[in-house]
């Protein structure tokens, strides 16, 4: 284990409130344990509040939305004032949301050392469904900016990773996947069909058009095969023709919930967006020994090796004749279940990952 000076301050500066955005949970967040445990102090700022987050990705609510944005300028403003008294200051996705790269500016001039842990693409225009002028009001050179003077740049995937080795002024890049804690994502290894068969989906609203994409899929499948869709997020969810089953994601219930599904769905679409992704929920799905199928585009081929331990695929007929095929044949959902905890074990586990943070947090 990499030793660091004691009592060494970090302060995190993140778009979400703790524990809520599966990005930061399943990334740096469950590993503050382990950096307190070898002598950081660590305090979190936010720049959503709670109730930013309830309706930050539903349509309308437009006062809320821009109380909840000047609050966070607020904190935004009140942080600059302590930034010279921390050791490390660590950015996830951006410091402000909207508009030119002066904060940016200001914490990279005022931050000793500053890391820089980029999720997805954010550099390329993703679209904004939910919220379209604030679309027009981002700046991608945000992005740029914290990639290029980053004292170290953590990325998510090694697409995303040679785009800031290739901007990075310091040449310090790394890509760490996402990861999960594999004491507590435990499978119950249900490969029978005594039962319905579960088809699952987890995610939240930013990432419910990915599920769309499949909808049809879905559907068609439902004419073919008895079996029951469970879409776990933040929002509701209809899907005429398919048995569905819609869950409220709470902390408390992650697990047991997702122990509930016999197979799970990575759909994405194919653009450079994606190139970006890490495959958490692949990995999710995985650590729970479940069989994932999933779009054959950006990161995922790095995570599931087809019909190794998984399955990859890129058209609807595909989609229609995987699912089918794992509906249908619970010897086949076990082969490919046991194989993906295995994967996880090795290369997506806590235990596996947490030495990187270490080593980055120690030498930057």
């Amino acid at each position: 284990m990499v030793r660091i000076k004691k009592s060494q301050r970090i302060l995190v500066i993140c778009p979400f409130p703790q524990a809520v955005a599966a990005g930061q949970r399943l990334k740096y967040e469950q590993y503050f344990p382990d950096w307190e445990s070898e002598g950081y102090q660590i305090v979190v700022s936010s720049f959503m509040d709670a109730a930013m987050w309830r309706v930050v990705y539903t349509r309308g609510n437009l006062l809320a939305k821009i109380a909840g944005t000047f609050r966070g300028y607020v904190r935004r403003i009140a942080d600059i004032f302590r930034l010279p008294f921390y050791d490390v200051v660590y950015v996830f996705m951006w410091v402000t949301p909207i508009g030119t790269s002066f904060y940016e500016r200001i914490y990279r001039l005022l931050s000793k050392r500053l890391i820089y842990d980029i999720e997805d693409s954010s550099h390329i225009e993703k679209p904004n469904e939910y919220n379209p002028i604030v679309k027009l009001l981002k700046s991608k050179h945000k992005t740029t900016y914290l990639v290029k003077v980053a004292d170290h740049v953590i990325t998510s995937s090694p697409f995303l990773n040679d785009f800031c080795l290739g901007l990075n002024l310091k040449k310090r890049c790394t890509y760490i996947t996402s990861s999960v804690d594999t004491d507590r994502f435990l499978p119950v290894e249900r490969y029978n069909n005594e039962q319905k068969v579960v088809i699952g989906w987890t995610g939240t609203f930013s990432s419910k058009p990915y599920l769309d994409l499949i909808r049809e899929v879905l559907v068609d499948l439902a004419r073919r095969c008895d079996f029951k869709l469970v879409v776990i997020g933040n929002f509701q969810y209809q899907l005429p023709g398919v048995d569905l089953e819609v869950i409220q994601w709470t902390s408390e219930h992650e697990v047991t919930d997702l122990q509930k599904i016999d197979i799970g769905l990575y759909p994405l679409p194919e653009n450079d967006w994606v190139l970006g992704k890490s495959g958490l929920k692949a990995i999710q799905y995985m650590a729970f020994g479940l069989p994932t199928v999933a779009t054959a585009v950006g990161n995922t081929p790095n995570v599931i090796q087809h019909l190794e331990n998984g399955w990859l695929v890129k058209s609807h007929a595909e989609w229609v004749d995987a699912l089918e095929q794992l509906l249908k044949d619970p010897a086949l959902r076990k082969r490919l279940g046991q194989a993906a905890r295995q994967a996880v074990l090795k290369n997506f586990s806590k235990q596996a990952v947490k030495s990187t943070y270490m080593q980055i947090l120690s030498e930057t």
